[in-house]
């Protein structure tokens, strides 16, 4: 698969403040690709450096085989982007910016399209500050495919959303990867990057502390399962002899076994042997908040 963006030892300062410091990665033709960490962890640094808007102090650094920091403008048409402080006018119409911003993009989409395939063509004459968080949104990532990028970077997409409108945003980002476009996404939302990312890039005081696919992530860091029902049974022995079981415990009538790997499967297994079928059966998994926490030992 094709290498998209390649980032070798970038190195970032602001005075006496390292705001990225080391950092290495590269990003895959058709991949959702996050950078996950807290605020301040030198994320949003990290991808302007990429999209060429700052320079690095160090480091090297090609984007569509472009290097950002001397071809800035043959790049810029051919990547698109949502900072993290995107803003328009509140007066201005729908209309009137994607029409504005394609103007401005030589070769860009038709936009009355564009704005029929992201759901705005009913807000054609509307203003922006009418919209909805969820459709303010809609506007952002038409805004950004205008030039018909082949890599977007989506900068905190969704903080400030509601629940209903963070889930049409993910869509969203769905659909641009669908499409054929290589997704760049920033966050600090744990299950944000778990649900949509293809692989992670774990950024902690400026440094990636691990990278692998989420579940990858899970699995070395935080891949206990615990399994818990309701049954009556005087000897567990039976259960901590399957294969991958840690601890089997109780707590009232409630069983309770933590464990790695297919446990899930071996127990149910297991306890249908036995007759057993109970009907609470559930199981609990590690989330990659729990790697965060494990990697970082904060919170985002």
């Amino acid at each position: 698969m094709a290498t998209v963006i390649s980032v070798d030892g970038l190195r970032k300062t602001y005075g006496s403040t390292v705001a990225v410091r080391d950092v290495s990665f590269t990003v895959d033709a058709g991949e959702i690709f996050g950078l996950l960490g807290p605020n301040g962890a030198g994320k949003t640094t990290t991808v302007e450096c990429v999209q060429g808007l700052r320079r690095a102090d160090e480091g090297t650094i090609t984007v569509l085989g472009l290097d950002p920091a001397t071809q800035t403008a043959e790049l810029r048409r051919r990547i698109g982007s949502q900072l993290q402080e995107s803003a328009l006018p509140d007066r201005i119409k729908v209309w009137e910016a994607l029409e504005l911003f394609t103007t401005l993009a030589p070769g860009a989409a038709h936009w009355p399209t564009l704005m029929e395939q992201w759901g705005l063509s009913g807000k054609r004459d509307a203003t922006f500050g009418s919209l909805s968080g969820g459709q303010q949104q809609r506007l952002f990532v038409a805004l950004a495919l205008v030039n018909e990028p082949e890599a977007v970077f989506l900068d905190e997409m969704t903080t400030g959303l509601d629940p209903a409108a963070r889930r049409v945003a993910w869509s969203l980002i769905r659909e641009i990867r669908e499409r054929g476009t290589t997704v760049v996404l920033v966050t600090h939302l744990m299950d944000e990057a778990e649900a949509l990312c293809d692989r992670v890039a774990i950024v902690d005081g400026g440094r990636i502390v691990d990278l692998d696919t989420p579940q990858g992530l899970i699995a070395r860091h935080a891949g206990q399962v615990e399994v818990r029902f309701s049954a009556h049974l005087d000897d567990l022995s039976w259960l901590e002899a399957i294969d991958g079981v840690e601890r089997a415990g109780r707590r009232g009538n409630q069983v309770e076994i933590a464990g790695r790997g297919p446990v899930l499967a071996l127990v149910a297994s297991a306890l249908v042997e036995r007759g057993i079928a109970p009907e609470d059966l559930r199981v609990e998994r590690s989330t990659l908040e729990d790697v965060f926490l494990t990697l970082t030992g904060g919170p985002a």
